[in-house]
Formats: C-alpha cells, structure tokens, sequence
C-alpha cells in the first residue's frame, strides 16, 4: 500500500523505525472501533474482529501509522492536551483516505461545496470522543481551534492523496524530496 509505504519510510527518516512484530498488534476490540494507536508503547492495534475488508485494514493502518508519524516528530501529548489529539485528528482523517469521496458515498454522506473538510472535521470529533471522555464540546472546540493549522499540515506526503494514485505520486515525490539538496 503506498499510504503506508510512505509512512513507514517517513518514521523511518524521522528516527522512529517500525518493526511489524513489535509495532503492530492484532487483537479483538469492544464496540466498532477498528483500530488505535498506544502512544505508551508506540503499538499500533488492529481490531481484527471489526475490519472485513482489505481495504479497510489499510485505511486504519495508514490511519494509525499518521498518529505514530505525529507522535514521532512532534511529540504529542496525547494524555493531556486535546488540542494536540485533535490536531492528529485531523492529519489522519485528511490525509489517511477515511474522507475520500467513495468512503463518503458508502457512509451515505456527500455533498460538493467544503465536502471533505466536513468529513474530516466531523471524523476528528468522532474519534476524539471514541478515545478520551470529553464532552462533544469539547472536542468540537478543540477541533475548531485547530483545525487550519493541522488540515494543511501535509507532512510527509505533501498534498492530499485522494486516491491510490495520489499516493504513489506522493510516495515517489517524497522518495525524491532531498535529491536536489544532496548533490550540494
């Protein structure tokens, strides 16, 4: 999948290597969540009773592995500042594939004018709520308050992949990112 080949090489470049038997668990999950990311131990968990599809795993693992990118580099404080969650939120309902038009059709949800921004606004509040016991308030103003600064936070695949093909595009632009600056 190029969404996770990208981030996992993009860890990798920022520090934060990923081994698949230590950072990636399979394990039955409560309710209809698919998956989370531990920020305790940088573990990414797959829900593998709730995901039927192929396609599905890897929307959650490209998902996830934006949490880990934003845990590495940034260093969240997931625990205690929502804002910071929410700010995570956001990359990885924009940029994991959760808000592509097809998605949104299957969730019966679309429209055309400021459409995705709706989606990944609405994901990021659902997901802050999933995760920490905050009113909707809350999450909905922690959203809000970030929402501009971390929607066009693109890193590291530099636009919105809004498809397979995005991805790849991304995928070979970051691999090319510092050839320029190499030859210097």
């Amino acid at each position: 999948d190029p969404y996770a080949r990208l981030l996992l090489e993009a860890l990798k470049q920022s520090g934060c290597t990923v081994f698949n038997d230590r950072h990636f668990s399979c394990e039955n999950c409560e309710g209809c969540v698919s998956g989370g990311f531990d920020a305790a131990t940088s573990q990414i968990v797959l829900c593998q009773n709730n995901i039927r599809q192929q396609s599905h795993m890897n929307r959650v693992v490209t998902h996830e592995l934006i949490h880990a990118f934003d845990h590495c580099r940034a260093h969240v404080d997931w625990f205690k500042n929502v804002k910071h969650l929410a700010c995570s939120e956001i990359r990885a309902a924009n940029l994991s594939g959760d808000c592509t038009l097809m998605n949104e059709i299957a969730r019966f949800k679309f429209g055309l004018k400021g459409h995705h921004q709706t989606c990944v606004r609405d994901r990021a509040i659902r997901s802050i709520l999933a995760v920490r016991k905050v009113s909707k308030e809350t999450a909905e103003k922690a959203v809000d308050e970030v929402f501009d600064a971390c929607f066009n936070d693109l890193e590291p695949f530099g636009r919105i992949p809004h498809s397979k093909a995005d991805a790849k595009r991304a995928y070979k632009d970051f691999q090319n990112r510092d050839r320029y600056t190499a030859n210097l």
